[in-house]
């Protein structure tokens, strides 16, 4: 059943045609078990198991019907993606279907035979969080005794197996002043990628929503980020965290210069917030919602095609239809880049649509 918007359905006056919004990106939990306990969990995911997971032929079926839609990014996420059984079975089915496989473990489980099977699997690339620059920090954000060292094993099993890595790191208040030597370790590691997460507050996150970053040193975090894409050869991204597309025209404004994608990379063709327009998550039990932070079930794929879902849910006609968003960011002349974080809007207010709760912009039209 989809939850609605708590104001109803918007009309969608101004939204283009839904086809015109194709999936880049599905994060797939595969599995909720997990055998960390990361403080910030969006899960706050246990070693289960957990019942109603989704078996093998059920996950060939959805990836059948997501390959009908396009041929989007497949993340395999958790939980602890490496804990299903049939996981190599699973990312090879995708592989073999063109879909490009990528995998987001927590980096303990990646011993050499499974990173061997993984690249036999096709997957191109994991994702490892890192949250910290020293052992001490790291473990105690991921709940576990000897986590960092762990997932560094994983790291170098991966890159022996010939499997590209990216670092995810997400920033709170404990972890603030840690990123630039967490960006410096990606580098020393050999990373392709360094991925900045925005603590949302929801799942474990709830209960350290005190540690979040305010507006303010969200602003200076982005700034600085922006700051360090000139100075590395890694892949930066900022993820819940809209406002750096923002920022990132505002930036290149003030130095004259022209966002394309030689000069930007992705960042000159991506938006902000995608839940819903280009990104979707697929929870354990195949119920559909546009990120996994924003708790709206769109529909369950064990009841309707994943075409079905993408196409029809009014949640996702909702978010696609930009200047029906609520107070500032429907009257912001980013919103078509940034958006807000959908999720942070519906943990602080309980609608979806409302302005970003941590945005201090103030956009021209309100001056």
């Amino acid at each position: 059943m989809e939850k609605k918007h708590p104001h109803g359905a918007h009309p969608h006056s101004n939204m283009k045609d839904s086809k015109e919004f194709t999936p880049k990106l599905v994060a797939w939990e595969i599995t909720r078990s997990c055998n960390l306990s990361c403080v910030h969990c969006r899960a706050a995911a246990h070693n289960g198991p957990y019942e109603g997971e989704l078996n093998t032929e059920q996950c060939f079926k959805l990836l059948d019907d997501i390959s009908e839609v396009g041929s989007p990014i497949i993340i395999l996420t958790g939980g602890e993606p490496l804990l299903r059984p049939d996981i190599f079975e699973v990312a090879k089915y995708g592989t073999d279907k063109g879909l490009r496989m990528v995998m987001a473990p927590n980096g303990t489980l990646v011993t050499p035979e499974n990173a061997k099977k993984m690249a036999e699997a096709g997957i191109k690339r994991i994702s490892v969080s890192i949250d910290g620059s020293t052992k001490e920090k790291h473990d105690s954000f991921r709940g576990v005794d000897g986590a960092f060292e762990s997932a560094l094993n994983g790291i170098e099993n991966a890159k022996e197996a010939g499997i590209e890595f990216q670092i995810n790191t997400t920033i709170t208040k404990l972890n603030h002043s840690e990123i630039p030597k967490i960006l410096d370790m990606a580098e020393k590691l050999g990373a392709v990628a360094h991925h900045i997460f925005l603590l949302v507050p929801t799942g474990r996150g709830k209960y350290i929503v005190d540690q979040g970053i305010d507006s303010d040193e969200y602003e200076e975090t982005l700034n600085w980020f922006y700051d360090q894409k000139d100075k590395t050869n890694l892949q930066l991204k900022a993820t819940c965290a809209p406002h750096y597309y923002r920022i990132l025209r505002q930036r290149a404004k003030d130095e004259g210069k022209k966002i394309t994608f030689e000069s930007h990379g992705l960042d000159a063709v991506t938006r902000g917030c995608l839940a819903g327009t280009g990104f979707c998550f697929i929870s354990h039990k195949g119920k559909v919602q546009p990120c996994g932070f924003l708790h709206s079930d769109c529909g369950n794929i064990n009841e309707l095609s994943f075409k079905e879902v993408w196409d029809n849910s009014e949640v996702f006609k909702s978010l696609r239809d930009f200047k029906s968003l609520d107070g500032k960011c429907g009257k912001c002349e980013y919103v078509r880049v940034c958006g807000g974080c959908r999720a942070r809007a519906y943990e602080a207010t309980g609608d979806f649509m409302k302005e970003e709760p941590l945005c201090s912009y103030i956009p021209h039209s309100m001056k």
